[in-house]
């Protein structure tokens, strides 16, 4: 018993060390960042370096002077956190309707969300491009946060979620009760449904906050320029050993609003999960 207890233990213990050693691996990234984005573009080129430097006023002051780093941060705030309240709202009602409604195309439906899941967004750029023109959307945020409506791989996700989480027997009662549908889907599907929606909600919000090649192509106007672009900008406006030190402190800033979602949602799933699903 005492040996099988030890072996136990041991074998707890290298769990730990290993989970440990892969935590600061993660982690070794971003304190890289940090740490550059205290130094001077000279210091990065010269080699690797685990302590910060005393260069981060001047690093500042290059950032300052050639982007307004807080406009672009609320420019893709806005689009980010509206594109990402549309895609988790309108694709949980989408997965819900597919889920539990039957009607014909359904099925249609559904495998038409699997073949546009496969279809790179890239290929539809031209055409997104002409019709956002002929729409006279060009130099707007309605490009950036309407097309987040539909989005395929959120409803696919949504749609496994709540038919593995959600028996369609608790839906009777209130259907018996004469609740309607919609106050159904809001007052029980939506809230078994949200640690899958906060899932797919951190995945949007990170990748509107980070989508670069859209913003770049419909906005013109530097004023209403995202963060992404305003970074990528930054290394074109002097040498780039001058500005390395400060191209490293405008990414970890524009790093900080995803971290602090990532933080922000990742407490309801842990939540949801630890709460357990509907048992029939």
């Amino acid at each position: 018993m005492r040996v099988e207890r030890v072996k136990y233990h041991s074998a707890k213990s290298l769990l730990y060390l290993f989970l440990i050693l892969l935590s600061v691996i993660c982690f070794a990234p971003f304190w890289m960042m940090i740490v550059n984005a205290t130094r001077s573009g000279n210091e990065i080129m010269t080699g690797f370096s685990m302590l910060p430097s005393t260069s981060l006023a001047e690093n500042w002051q290059v950032v300052s002077s050639n982007v307004d780093l807080g406009k672009g941060f609320l420019n893709s705030l806005l689009i980010a956190v509206c594109s990402t309240l549309l895609v988790s709202y309108f694709s949980a009602l989408t997965a819900y309707g597919l889920a539990f409604f039957k009607f014909h195309g359904n099925k249609a439906i559904f495998v038409t969300l699997l073949v546009f899941m496969m279809v790179p967004s890239q290929l539809s750029m031209l055409g997104f491009y002409d019709l956002c023109n002929k729409m006279h959307l060009i130099n707007t945020y309605w490009p950036l946060i309407l097309p987040s409506i539909a989005s395929p791989a959120t409803v696919f996700f949504l749609r496994q979620y709540i038919l593995s989480v959600m028996p369609r027997s608790i839906l009777e009662a209130p259907r018996i009760d004469g609740a309607g549908e919609l106050a159904i889907f809001h007052r029980i599907a939506l809230p078994i449904m949200s640690p899958g929606i906060a899932t797919m909600a951190i995945g949007a919000f990170i990748g509107s906050w980070n989508n670069y090649l859209i913003p770049m192509l419909i906005i013109n106007d530097p004023t209403k320029r995202t963060l992404p672009v305003m970074v990528a900008e930054l290394n074109a406006v002097r040498d780039i050993t001058t500005n390395l030190g400060a191209s490293y402190l405008a990414v970890a800033i524009s790093v900080v609003p995803v971290m602090i979602a990532f933080c922000f949602f990742s407490k309801y799933i842990i939540s949801g999960i630890s709460a357990g699903s509907v048992k029939e």
